[in-house]
């Protein structure tokens, strides 16, 4: 039986910048500008100590500031080193790293992830976000969901079904919405010419959680975990 490979696809939508409420952090990118004065326009990455480094006043903490907040620290660093007079400064983000989430489960590259530039949605199978101490299920075929920096992202097993005997390619296969017993041959390679549509067998844990084997149609809807066995035809 072949193993099922379950992923999670990051929907990435860009967004003009950093909001007001939100602050800085250590991996944002920024560009400082002071009116009048280009020689002095700089880019630069914020350090893991929360400081820029400003031509002229040396490091500046910014570090849980807004881009208003930094620009005000900024010019007072000008004014305080009589540099400029009045100095008119503005901070704008060009790449905002700060805010990260950690992907884990079933994913192919587990681990952290920046909010590059973004704001992340997910899109896929149910996965669980544990945000500030509190976990959240979440289907993601039912309506995206709105990541946070700081979010913990874990990638449960996706639902699927079983089918072999006579049919193309036996195996496990995922689990479809209203999904029928049809479909789920479809997805085994159809019955091979030795098989009969008309020799169904389904086998789904009952109540007490022992197998119970059952005839079934085409029609009947797939559920997780069901086992699905196409017999040979009757000569």
């Amino acid at each position: 039986m072949k193993r099922i490979a379950v992923g999670i696809f990051l929907l990435f939508l860009a967004v003009p910048g950093l909001a007001q409420t939100e602050k800085l952090g250590p991996g944002d990118a920024v560009r400082v500008t002071v009116f009048q004065q280009p020689d002095l326009t700089t880019e630069a990455r914020i350090a893991e100590r929360g400081t820029i480094t400003v031509p002229l006043v040396g490091e500046v903490k910014v570090q849980g500031m807004s881009l208003a907040e930094a620009g005000k620290k900024i010019a007072g660093e000008f004014e305080r080193g009589q540099f400029l007079k009045n100095p008119q400064v503005h901070v704008s983000l060009t790449t905002l790293r700060s805010s990260q989430v950690s992907v884990l489960g079933l994913v192919a590259r587990p681990g952290r992830y920046a909010l590059d530039d973004t704001s992340a949605h997910l899109a896929g199978d149910t996965v669980t976000v544990l945000r500030a101490g509190k976990d959240y299920k979440v289907d993601m075929l039912a309506k995206p969901f709105k990541l946070q920096g700081g979010d913990t992202v874990h990638v449960e097993r996706a639902p699927v079904f079983y089918i072999y005997g006579e049919v193309a390619r036996s195996g496990a296969y995922p689990v479809l919405p209203n999904m029928t017993v049809m479909q789920a041959i479809v997805a085994g390679g159809g019955i091979t010419p030795r098989g009969s549509e008309r020799r169904l067998k389904l086998r789904r844990s009952g109540a007490d959680g022992k197998l119970v084997e059952t005839d079934t149609s085409l029609r009947d809807i797939v559920k997780p975990d069901d086992v699905i066995y196409v017999k040979e035809a009757l000569f």
